[in-house]
């Protein structure tokens, strides 16, 4: 039998330790950065018992078993509340997936190379914003804070990319089911495109495109079923100064015309029966220095779905779903044992009229994504959750390509509303309406998607 030097114990009191001392250094048996700058692999970080489910259990739970209200309290402390409750009387289910350990896979390629390649270059300037250390310009790309210290770090980072491509332009269909009676009250498709003028790593011009240096991103969003709603659509133009906010720009269908919006209206839901607002997107939807108050409040262990995660069993990838009176209620979805994730606190300091008084996301210490998000309302009791799964959409010799390399990105959402039992998936498909595909870096989605006459071309199919 082989002896466990480092049992959960050890990396308990590692995190404990750690946090008592107000120290951010992530990995257990050594650094978390140097691990992956030497090999770009995740293990010599962490002992056995944070590498596999099996390890962790102590073999009560093995690669390939589900997470159902049966065997749910063995991993409670691996899941937010929303989640561990929907598994424990909703028939909420998750499929237990290897860890990954190489981070290639993680984020896409360009990405993790630039991300590597320009580690210890950024700092926060004097504005809060994210700029280059050598010149005071913005960020050149990748992740600005590989091995964060604090908060605000981590979420920077997720604010600067959300998508982690320089373009990205998702297919996307979304249901809302009602847990009660578990049928699907809402049903839409559309589309989402996000495009960076600064931090640019695939697309030329790099690292900036010329003209627009002083945007964050471009973002939009559209539907086009069903068809009440069919051209609506709505465009953020994001300043690079993450004390401003956006410029709010919609389409509405039944007056033909482009109507600009509120800046700091991000706390509605896009269309009736969505649980997900503007500021939900990617957890990190509103300027950095909107929020504040950053803080870590605790770091761990974690299930969520960083791979298999891509139905490439089906033409549009689709996925399947269970659950709920009728098995329409959450998607079938693949997670793995997350050997560490940091866990952060910020409050709306800019909204005075949030509905939420707090949220609260755990990022994935390999590649700081974000891997879950619950926010709090006024009173303080959990409101609404949203958790995801990203994946490299590779499945045996299947490959979806992203360039030279198969594409990474999101594959499904689960947004739930906890007070009114609402739940609202979202999938990326390969295509809507034979029209429009998922696609990356492509310099074309500005004229597209990106623009106020795109906006209005769009509502006019």
């Amino acid at each position: 039998m082989k002896a466990i030097q480092f049992d959960r114990g050890y990396s308990r009191r590692k995190f404990l330790g750690d946090a008592a001392r107000g120290v951010l250094s992530c990995g257990v048996l050594m650094p978390l950065a140097e691990a992956i700058a030497a090999s770009g692999d995740i293990t010599k970080a962490y002992p056995d018992e944070l590498l596999s489910i099996e390890g962790y259990t102590k073999g009560k739970i093995k690669t390939g078993d589900y997470i159902d209200a049966s065997n749910v309290e063995l991993v409670k402390d691996l899941l937010e509340p929303v989640r561990y409750e929907q598994i424990r009387t909703m028939g909420r289910k998750l499929r237990m997936v290897k860890t990954t350990t190489d981070v290639m896979r993680l984020s896409p390629w360009e990405y993790v190379e630039a991300t590597l390649r320009n580690a210890g270059k950024a700092q926060l300037d004097a504005r809060g914003n994210v700029v280059n250390k050598a010149d005071g310009r913005p960020w050149i790309g990748g992740n600005p804070f590989p091995d964060p210290k604090n908060g605000i770090e981590l979420f920077a980072a997720q604010t600067m990319n959300w998508g982690r491509h320089d373009a990205s332009f998702y297919a996307v269909k979304m249901y809302t089911t009602e847990v009660a009676s578990g049928d699907v009250k809402f049903n839409y498709s559309g589309g989402w495109a996000e495009m960076s003028p600064v931090a640019r790593v695939a697309m030329e011009p790099k690292p900036y495109w010329p003209g627009h240096e002083d945007k964050l991103r471009y973002q939009s969003v559209f539907f086009l079923t069903p068809q009440t709603y069919r051209g609506t659509s709505f465009l953020n133009i994001w300043d690079y100064d993450s004390s401003t906010f956006p410029l709010l720009y919609g389409y509405v269908p039944e007056f033909r015309r482009v109507r600009q919006f509120p800046s700091e209206q991000r706390f509605e839901p896009l269309l009736p029966g969505l649980t997900l607002f503007l500021s939900d997107a990617w957890a990190a939807g509103d300027p950095l220095n909107t929020w504040g108050n950053y803080k870590i409040v605790g770091r761990g262990p974690f299930l969520a779905g960083l791979s298999e995660s891509w139905n490439a069993a089906h033409p549009n990838w689709e996925h399947n779903t269970h659950g709920g009176p009728k098995g329409k209620t959450f998607w079938d979805a693949n997670v793995e044992l997350v050997p560490e994730t940091i866990i952060v606190e910020a409050e709306p300091v800019k909204f005075p009229r949030a509905p939420v008084s707090k949220k609260r996301v755990w990022f994935d210490a390999r590649n700081q994504a974000v891997v879950g998000m619950v926010t709090y309302d006024r009173a303080g009791k959990p409101y609404r959750s949203f958790d995801g799964a990203y994946c490299l959409y590779e499945s045996g010799s299947q490959k979806f390509m992203d360039g030279k390399h198969p594409y990474w990105s999101w594959a499904h959402v689960t947004a739930s509303d906890i007070q009114t039992g609402s739940v609202s998936r979202l999938e990326q498909v390969r295509q809507v309406e034979n029209a429009h595909y998922t696609a990356a870096n492509d310099p074309a989605m500005y004229d597209k998607y990106l623009t106020q006459v795109a906006l209005m071309r769009l509502g006019g199919k």
